[in-house]
C-alpha cells in the first residue's frame, strides 16, 4: 500500500517510522523537507491511503478531500468536524466507495490494555463495581499558547483515549458522563479535568492532567472477586500489571503481577491493523466516533463554561 503522511509533526514522525518504505510522500505546510505543502498537490495516482496527523481544525477539509477521491484514511484521534453530519457523510462516503476511514487509538494495542479487556470479559473479577483511570502528562508549559491550549484543553487531548477504552473494555457507550472538576492552573485552557459517570456499572472516574511532571498512567478496576491494576505504559516503561484475587470474608489477596519492559509496540501494531482493514475491505463503522464526538462536544462546552475566566497564572 502506498502511503502519504499528512502532517509531519510529532505524530507524523511516529507514523513515518512504522510505515517505512510504504510512504511515498510527506505533506506539511511549514516543515522543511516535506515533499508537498498541501494534500491537493499530491498526484492522486501516487497513493492509496493517507495517515492524517493534523490539528482538529484541519481535519474536515483533508478527510473530505481524501474520501471523495477514493483514498483510505487513518486519522489521529479524535475524528473531529464542525458538526455530526460531517461524520455521517464520511461514513456514507466510505461505505459507498468501499474505503476504510479509521480513527487511530493506538493505546488499544498496549499489552496490558489488551490483558485488562481479557480479564474483564473472562468473568474472573465477577461483578465489576468501579473503574478509575488517571492519565497524566507534564506538558503544561510546552502546550501553552499553542493550538492545544485552547477550547477544552486537556479534555480534548486525553479524554478521547479514556472514553475509547471504556468502549474497548466494557462495550459501554453511555452518555451520562459529567465534569466533576475542570481547572486551568497554568494554561489558558483547562489543564486538569476529572470526568465521572455514576449511572453505569461499573461507575467510572477519568482523571486527566498536564500537571503530572512525570508522565503517568494508572488504572484500577475493582470487582466482586478481585481487582486488576495497570501502572504506566510501555512508552514510559516499565509497565506493570497486577491481578488480586479476593479472599473471603477478608484477608490478604492472592496476587499475580507481570512487568513489561519494551519499546512502545502500539504504533506498529496499529499500522498493521489498518493494513488488515484495508486489505480485507472491512466496512467502515463510525458509531464509536459519533459517540465520542457527542460526549466531547457536551463535556467540552461544560469545561469552557467552568473556565471562561481562566488566565495564565
Amino acid at each position: 500500500m502506498k502511503i502519504v503522511i499528512v502532517g509531519w509533526g510529532v505524530q507524523g514522525e511516529k507514523r513515518h517510522r512504522v510505515a517505512g518504505s510504504d510512504v511515498v510522500a510527506l505533506v506539511d505546510p511549514i516543515k522543511v523537507g516535506a515533499d508537498y505543502r498541501h494534500i491537493q498537490e499530491v498526484p492522486l495516482a501516487m497513493f492509496d491511503a493517507a495517515l492524517v496527523c493534523v490539528p482538529d481544525a484541519a481535519k474536515e477539509e483533508i478527510v473530505t478531500y481524501l474520501l471523495e477521491n477514493g483514498k483510505h484514511v487513518l486519522v489521529e484521534k479524535p475524528l473531529w468536524a464542525p458538526d455530526l453530519a460531517t461524520l455521517e457523510y464520511w461514513e456514507r462516503l466510505a461505505k459507498e466507495k468501499q474505503l476504510v476511514c479509521y480513527t487511530a487509538y493506538n493505546h488499544r494495542f498496549e499489552p496490558h490494555w489488551v490483558k485488562m479487556r481479557h480479564w474483564i470479559h473472562s468473568g474472573e473479577l465477577g461483578r465489576i463495581y468501579h473503574c478509575r483511570l488517571f492519565y497524566g502528562n507534564g506538558t503544561a508549559r510546552i502546550v501553552r499558547q499553542s493550538w492545544r491550549d485552547q477550547g477544552a484543553g486537556v479534555l480534548t487531548d486525553l479524554a478521547p483515549h479514556l472514553l475509547d477504552v471504556m468502549d474497548f473494555w466494557f462495550g459501554s457507550r453511555d452518555e451520562h458522563y459529567r465534569i466533576a472538576t475542570a481547572r486551568c492552573f497554568e494554561n489558558q485552557a483547562a489543564d486538569h479535568v476529572i470526568v465521572i459517570n455514576q449511572d453505569t456499572e461499573p461507575q467510572i472516574a477519568l482523571e486527566m492532567t498536564l500537571l503530572s511532571w512525570r508522565n503517568e498512567f494508572t488504572c484500577d478496576v475493582l470487582g466482586e472477586k478481585g481487582s486488576a491494576h495497570i501502572r504506566s505504559l510501555c512508552k514510559w516503561g516499565p509497565s506493570e500489571w497486577v491481578m488480586r484475587k479476593r479472599i473471603f470474608p477478608s484477608g490478604r489477596p492472592l496476587e499475580e503481577s507481570m512487568t513489561v519492559i519494551q519499546p512502545d509496540p502500539t504504533w506498529a501494531l496499529e499500522y498493521a491493523h489498518f493494513n488488515y482493514l484495508v486489505s480485507h475491505r472491512v466496512v467502515t463503522d463510525l458509531s464509536r466516533d459519533r459517540w465520542i464526538y457527542r460526549l466531547l462536544a457536551a463535556l467540552g462546552a461544560r469545561v469552557m463554561e467552568m473556565n471562561e475566566t481562566c488566565q495564565i497564572r
